[in-house]
């Protein structure tokens, strides 16, 4: 995985590694210990939802706060 920071504090482009060949391909869309390095902490990370659109459809993100906010790993 390669990490590119952003002007954002905190804030990282993730690029997984992606594996390919004429069968199809495999990447790790997320691994705690590689996290972990990447920030200095260990983060909670609990919940993993994708999507996949028809065409001409865009999805956005919800901002949440309160009691029920989630953080966001775009």
């Amino acid at each position: 995985m390669n990490a590119i920071e952003t002007k954002l504090k905190g804030c990282f482009i993730l690029e997984p590694t992606v594996f390919e060949d004429e069968r199809g391909y495999f990447f790790e869309s997320y691994n705690e210990h590689k996290m972990e390095q990447i920030l200095g902490y260990k983060p909670t990370f609990v919940q993993d939802n994708q999507s996949k659109s028809s065409f001409g459809v865009v999805r956005g993100l919800h901002m949440q706060s309160g009691e029920f906010s989630q953080a966001k790993l775009v």
